[in-house]
């Protein structure tokens, strides 16, 4: 009876080294693949967590008066030149966002109301002479605080405006929960208040303007430009 023999250095002694390892590997390769599975199961949405200052403090738009006060003294009895330059620039803003009705308010009960009162003629005056139609003015009056109060003329009208706030809202203590690496509540608010008061025009947050249309004979005279000299200049 013949016996085989192996030697450490042997095909067979080096097959069966090689089986432990193979299948060691491919044990590693299912529990990675199993964990991937199980990683693919878990959804993170850091999206979900309401820490975004725009969400927190959105710009809006909505409708809101917009004043202008002109101060007035008791001896006033003609508007001076820094007055009539107060009340052009109300009338400028009302022509950029409005078409409504335009108040003109004088004080009732003050030591100045006689003077305001007086006055509130060459306000119209002025009003009409920047090209707002009289028939769009409304005057009225409002009561004053105290009899010694120096209340102003008061212009004002109602437009669609862009805003954000009000801030200064502290609802938490910023120091309570230092670990969570949140923003404080009142973050941002200043930064979109200042941005919203920046917009001239609301409606470039709805949507764009319309295009005017193509200049064929400039876009041809571009082109012909660059195909002269590359450069598209011309004198």
């Amino acid at each position: 009876m013949m016996t085989r023999m192996t030697t450490p250095h042997s095909p067979a002694t080096k097959a069966r080294r090689r089986r432990p390892a193979a299948v060691g590997i491919t044990a590693m390769a299912v529990l990675m693949l199993t964990g991937c599975g199980a990683f693919k199961t878990q959804h993170v949405e850091v999206g979900a967590i309401p820490d975004d200052y725009r969400t927190r403090h959105p710009i809006i738009i909505s409708e809101k008066e917009h004043a202008f006060d002109i101060p007035v003294a008791s001896g006033d009895r003609t508007l001076t030149t820094a007055k009539r330059e107060s009340v052009r620039g109300a009338a400028d803003r009302y022509r950029q966002l409005s078409s409504g009705s335009l108040y003109i308010m004088t004080p009732v009960g003050s030591a100045n109301a006689g003077a305001a009162s007086y006055l509130r003629g060459e306000v119209i005056d002025v009003l009409s002479a920047e090209g707002i139609p009289r028939e769009r003015m409304l005057t009225t009056t409002y009561a004053t605080a105290t009899a010694d109060d120096a209340a102003p003329i008061r212009i004002a009208f109602l437009a669609t405006s862009a805003s954000a706030g009000p801030c200064g809202r502290w609802p938490e203590d910023m120091l309570s929960e230092p670990d969570e690496n949140r923003n404080y509540e009142n973050f941002g608010c200043s930064s979109q208040s200042n941005l919203a008061a920046q917009i001239a025009n609301p409606g470039d947050l709805l949507g764009p303007r319309g295009m005017s249309p193509i200049d064929a004979s400039r876009r041809a005279t571009v082109i012909e430009g660059y195909r002269e000299d590359g450069s598209g200049t011309i004198e």
